[in-house]
């Protein structure tokens, strides 16, 4: 595993993981229903830091859509497909407003696959084949924090239908699974580790991701920004952030789930990580205000300079 819990983040994290249950559990926040990985570039030049339910296997929502830029940027960069207006435009689209559309507009172009139609037979086998290319591709950069997970599928508002609803499984078995500590490890490899990009390209997949309160659409939900952990950062904060966020969908493996993937820089200069997953209706529907408290409680906490002490 990329991550190293030393003794202080052990003791930090389980304070942390405390404080958070004292404070949102009445409001939806389950400890058997999420999983939190906080860690930070050590003084080895590794990451050290915390996981809760790490390993958990989960619906991911939007948070795969950073992993399809940086594979889709990864062939720009090799010249195995040719940037043009609309793939530029997806690039951007699926990562600033989250879009589902230019999300399958990306797979479809990296995969050489489109959807819809019913298949069978060798057809079927041979789309579905193109279509693990996008797990292919993260499972040879030998990621042990990628090993059983998925993100071949299509992003969808509610109910597959034909090769996709073929390709899901007749009851969900296949659809899209993150876990924390393998949205960690992108998270790592695409700022301080190594990721298949350089140059403009990687400047790039890091910009996307690029949040700023002042921004003109801040305050649109599309944005997602207010209503997730960086909308209880102090106005000014430098930070990166990924959300994802699923309503009903008409199958309960993929409703109600909340996420983030959160980078911020803190007042020395130092860069914070954190990913937070959970699941139920109560974070996803009711209370939209419990991931900004909650991202101010991580600012607070994750500040300081010593380890806090459970309350």
């Amino acid at each position: 595993m990329f991550l190293t819990q030393t003794q202080e983040w052990t003791r930090r994290g389980a304070a942390l993981m405390a404080e958070m249950q004292a404070h949102f559990d009445h409001r939806g926040l389950r400890a058997d229903a999420m999983g939190l990985v906080v860690f930070e570039r050590g003084a080895s030049g590794q990451a050290e830091g915390f996981a809760w339910r790490g390993d958990w296997p989960c619906y991911p929502c939007s948070l795969v859509k950073v992993f399809h830029l940086v594979h889709g940027l990864s062939m720009v960069e090799r010249a195995q497909i040719a940037m043009h207006a609309d793939l530029d435009r997806a690039l951007r689209d699926m990562i600033l407003w989250s879009s589902n559309t230019a999300t399958n507009y990306v797979i479809d172009l990296v995969t050489g696959t489109t959807g819809d139609t019913l298949l069978s037979g060798q057809a079927f086998d041979e789309w579905r084949t193109a279509r693990e290319r996008l797990n292919g591709f993260f499972t040879d950069l030998g990621w042990a924090e990628f090993a059983g997970c998925n993100l071949s599928q299509k992003l969808m508002d509610d109910t597959r239908y034909g090769r996709e609803a073929q390709y899901a499984g007749a009851d969900g078995a296949y659809l899209n699974v993150l876990t924390p500590l393998s949205v960690a490890r992108l998270m790592w490899e695409l700022f301080e580790g190594d990721v298949p990009l350089s140059g403009p390209y990687l400047e790039r997949a890091r910009g996307e991701l690029s949040r700023v309160s002042t921004h003109p659409e801040a305050k649109n939900s599309a944005y997602q920004l207010t209503e997730f952990l960086g909308g209880g950062l102090p106005d000014g904060t430098e930070l990166w952030s990924k959300a994802g966020h699923n309503l009903w969908t008409g199958a309960l493996e993929s409703s109600y789930f909340k996420h983030d993937m959160l980078r911020w820089v803190r007042p020395d200069g130092r860069p914070i990580y954190v990913v937070l997953m959970t699941k139920g209706q109560a974070l996803a529907e009711t209370d939209p205000q419990v991931f900004p408290d909650i991202g101010q409680l991580l600012y607070a906490r994750l500040n300081m300079a010593e380890p806090v002490e459970a309350l």
